[in-house]
């Protein structure tokens, strides 16, 4: 019998298939209650913004795949994993909390209508350089005076890389490594540990044992691996472009010595050998004679 391979929950569109699912409320409600300070009641009534059912879900990169909620008292959290970090990631999560506070006012409203905004960011790369910690709570606040200048706005990050080898006993660290799981060994240690996690694993693998389950997520990463090759050859046209126009300036006057130092560079971006010959001017055999020496 044939393996399947792993589906991984740090998945984006597993995760939401799993978490964003009524019928998983009460893995929703034990993750949240291990990363957020709220009050117990807070959490009496959650309600999902866009609740997702599997049959509803066409699985392509165009779909939603983050998690949007409503506590009991309307404070709202937003829930996103991040397979890669950008260097404007910081700055967007920012944003995408202040707009999640600006959209709260209408016309006519008054301030205290504004609600608080929790954005909730799974990394499966760091983030965070400046600690070791694997989760953050950030809030505006004034260190040197002790002072809370609002509660407005809160950020939450969970960074998978960053989990310790051994458990450190608390719910959060069971259900990031749930979440971070790579293979159904690693399942099966969590489960071994926490009974409710456990519980978790076992609906996660009907879940992902369902053929339409598979096939949404074949469709995003075949999305996902497209959209990388359309930026990968983006990025090198844009190089080649740019080496093209540089060195046509330079090479009218270059030596034949640096023309072959310039050949060898190409030859390691790599460019085809007949393009290093246009670019340089060396003729293809003098190009193959750079490259197999």
């Amino acid at each position: 019998m044939t393996m399947k391979p792993f589906i991984p929950v740090k998945s984006d569109i597993i995760f939401r298939l799993f978490f964003a699912d009524e019928r998983n409320r009460e893995f929703l409600l034990a993750l949240l209650k291990s990363l957020l300070r709220l009050p117990d009641e807070d959490f009496d009534q959650i309600e999902i913004a866009d609740p997702l059912l599997l049959p509803e879900f066409d699985g392509d990169k165009q779909s939603i795949v983050d998690v949007k909620l409503y506590t009991k008292s309307r404070k709202i959290i937003h829930i996103e994993i991040q397979l890669r970090v950008s260097s404007t990631l910081r700055n967007r999560i920012v944003l995408y909390g202040a707009k999640l506070i600006a959209e709260q006012i209408g016309s006519g409203q008054e301030y205290d209508a504004i609600q608080k905004v929790i954005s909730i960011v799974i990394l499966d790369s760091n983030l965070i350089h400046e600690s070791d910690k694997y989760h953050h709570r950030f809030v505006w606040y004034d260190p040197s005076a002790g002072v809370s200048f609002t509660d407005i706005q809160e950020i939450h990050t969970l960074e998978l890389k960053k989990l310790p080898q051994n458990a450190d006993g608390t719910e959060l660290y069971d259900w990031a490594q749930f979440i971070a799981a790579e293979s159904d060994e690693d399942l099966d240690r969590v489960s071994n540990r926490n009974r409710e996690v456990g519980k978790a694993v076992n609906r996660y693998r009907e879940l992902t044992a369902e053929e339409q389950t598979r096939n949404i997520f074949e469709r995003r990463e075949k999305a996902r691996r497209d959209q990388a090759a359309l930026e990968k050859d983006a990025r090198e046209e844009g190089l080649r472009q740019g080496l093209q126009q540089g060195l046509q300036q330079g090479l009218q006057q270059g030596t034949l010595q640096e023309k072959y130092a310039i050949a060898r560079n190409l030859l390691k971006i790599p460019l085809s050998i007949n393009q290093i010959a246009s670019t340089t001017g060396l003729t293809p055999d003098e190009i193959e004679t750079l490259k197999n020496a």
